[in-house]
């Protein structure tokens, strides 16, 4: 991957690592990408736009972003594709290719450390993410009828598992992917959910 150019769809979210991204493809250089995905490997990039739009371009990226796996695919009669991509492996941007016709890169995949993780982190963060689901039904939010689970065996999947599940907003979680270690990502993600209990209180205790 490091000696060839990534296809990449940069977006206004983030993609974890074994997250699901279902992506509804009408721009035509996307569809192009997506029909020479489909032909190749499935892969392609993802990051998050810094700043700009997700359609037409001119877009400023950053650079650390996931490799994502085309899953299932649909192709519309008038050209659109239905996509459902997961979310592999972390990527690292070493430089911008032309956007032509569609964006691309040259990336490195980054390695995830072989760590742990104290199995209170993921307690505290399970207990967290229930809290502030919780908190936002009160408000009369929207939450996922699926129950918290975290994968108790691997520790790099189970931070990543909560920080897709974690209501951030793209750039907290975006600091949350570059973060390197599964511990420290679930050391500041239990901070960021800590913040955004005591906010959701506030609001309702103004209620």
């Amino acid at each position: 991957m490091a000696d060839a150019a990534c296809a990449m769809f940069p977006l206004g979210s983030v993609l974890f690592p074994h997250a699901v991204l279902p992506l509804h493809v009408f721009e035509p250089r996307y569809r192009l990408m997506t029909e020479q995905c489909i032909a190749r490997d499935g892969t392609f990039g993802v990051v998050l736009i810094e700043r700009g739009s997700e359609v037409g371009g001119g877009d400023v990226r950053f650079d650390v972003g996931t490799l994502a796996q085309i899953v299932q695919a649909g192709r519309f009669d008038d050209g659109r594709y239905a996509v459902v991509a997961v979310g592999v492996r972390r990527l690292r941007v070493r430089s911008w290719l032309p956007d032509d016709p569609y964006p691309r890169a040259e990336v490195d995949l980054l390695d995830e450390p072989d760590d742990t993780i104290d199995p209170g982190q993921l307690e505290v963060v399970t207990h967290l993410l229930a809290r502030v689901r919780a908190l936002l039904a009160e408000l009369g939010a929207s939450i996922p009828s699926e129950p918290i689970e975290l994968s108790v065996d691997d520790p790099v999947r189970a931070s990543f598992e909560a920080a897709a599940l974690a209501p951030l907003g793209p750039l907290d979680a975006q600091a949350l992917l570059e973060v390197a270690e599964p511990g420290a990502r679930l050391t500041r993600l239990a901070e960021l959910l800590t913040e955004e209990a005591r906010v959701l209180e506030f609001r309702l205790s103004g209620e």
